[in-house]
């Protein structure tokens, strides 16, 4: 079978491990892909949002499946173009994709479907804005400001107070901070607790549940600082226990992929729930339709299932019977990011020691933004490497990735020191 990976950070580096490890021996590609990557698959120059040239590459390649790993491709109809040239792929299709696209169709959804979430209000301009955050807010506390559109995980803004939220808000409508993503913003309800990701893939009807992790967004340790794309994850996470994870799938995860395809828009490919959780509350933050970065860097190291068998299945509508298998170790993935990151990275610094880091015992090193220059590699986007290691539990998988972090030499590569040391209660 001939696969195509579409995109070129560290979560498109872990499928392609993951998927070079079936047992059905793909000839595996990727576009554009990166140096980490490259000592997978063969690698070709064409952008991830380019959907015209992929169509044309799968063709020109006879690819037999595409694995989407960005969002951006699939929100601009990659997986439409594909189809109607039968060409098989994982990942939605447009309409279904716009289930994150757009946090207001999102929101919107999910009150059709009886999805537990924060209350919410959507507004297209300032005085629409100023009104939804008094009444969210009661006039006194903090609100969750999210621009409509993909921001690339940095479009969500936890106030903690009316004035910081009508900030917010004016970045985004008016001053044009995210672009066409911010014409539109969601205010919602800031809700209290603690934050997990779960994972599924689903053939439109059935679902699979990947293990549960827990993301680090904030950039700094104690989780201050501005969000960012993710800066490291735990898999799995006492947040989501088993009983836990039946519950969301039954609540969240389960009544979203039939009322999509009620509404006629099926959903093949990832579900990707954001919860939060709170003692016995359970609330959706937001969804996705792919798999997460860098929680894929955490969790497919503990699969033990055939990944391109269910990937395969779920595109042609039919997943695999039976559950996923898992390695029961647990997984920590530290990233490390380009000093400057995440409002002002620096490219271009050289990185060294990856050879050492990936020697240590059972540890993983996927790249994410990285680039090879004279044999050298280099530093090519805000977040640079993800460092994984599996361990007997947090304590001993913690100290893997560390230990192996602290092997990589390059300029100002910061990373948080305590990933796998959240406590409970953190609010957001």
């Amino acid at each position: 079978m001939r696969v195509l990976i579409v995109g070129g950070g560290g979560r498109e580096h872990a499928l392609a491990w993951a998927l070079s490890r079936s047992p059905l021996k793909p000839t595996l590609l990727a576009a554009p892909g990166n140096p980490g990557i490259a000592r997978l698959c063969e690698c070709r120059p064409t952008k991830a949002d380019d959907v015209p040239a992929l169509v044309a590459l799968a063709q020109r390649e006879k690819i037999d499946l595409v694995v989407v790993g960005p969002e951006a491709p699939l929100a601009a109809g990659l997986a439409d173009a594909l189809a109607e040239r039968g060409i098989r792929v994982f990942g939605p299709r447009k309409s279904a994709a716009e289930l994150e696209a757009s946090k207001a169709f999102a929101k919107q959804l999910m009150a059709r479907a009886g999805v537990p979430t924060a209350r919410f209000d959507i507004a297209t301009t300032m005085a629409e804005a100023e009104r939804a955050i008094v009444r969210i807010s009661g006039g006194s506390g903090g609100v969750v400001v999210k621009a409509d559109g993909l921001a690339a995980g940095k479009g969500v803004v936890v106030a903690e107070s009316p004035s910081e939220a009508r900030s917010a808000a004016r970045r985004m409508l008016e001053e044009n901070a995210f672009g066409e993503a911010g014409r539109r913003v969601v205010i919602e309800e800031r809700l209290v607790g603690r934050e997990a990701s779960l994972i599924a893939i689903t053939d439109g009807e059935r679902v699979l549940p990947l293990v549960g992790c827990e993301d680090h967004k904030a950039v700094l340790d104690g989780d201050r600082g501005p969000n960012t794309g993710g800066m490291g994850v735990v898999s799995p996470t006492p947040a989501l226990p088993p009983a836990l994870v039946a519950r969301a799938l039954d609540e969240v995860v389960t009544p979203t992929v039939r009322q999509m395809a009620a509404e006629g828009r099926p959903l093949q490919g990832v579900i990707y729930a954001g919860l939060m959780i709170d003692g016995g509350k359970l609330s959706t933050l937001e969804f996705n339709c792919r798999f997460g970065d860098p929680e894929t860097e955490a969790q497919l190291p503990r699969l033990s299932s055939d990944l391109l068998a269910v990937l395969d299945g779920a595109a042609r509508g039919r997943l695999p019977e039976g559950e996923l298998e898992w390695d029961a170790r647990t997984a920590v993935c530290v990233i490390g990011a380009s000093r400057g990151y995440p409002t002002d990275p620096v490219l271009g610094d050289r990185i060294q020691g990856l050879e050492e880091a990936e020697s240590q015992p059972d540890v993983l090193v996927f790249h994410a933004g990285t680039r090879l220059q004279g044999g050298e590699l280099y530093t090519a986007g805000g977040r640079v490497l993800a460092v994984t290691a599996l361990g007997a539990d947090v304590a001993a998988a913690r100290t893997r990735a560390y230990a192996a972090m602290g092997k990589i030499r390059c300029q100002g590569l910061h990373y948080r020191k305590d990933i796998g040391k959240r406590g409970q209660g953190e609010t957001r």
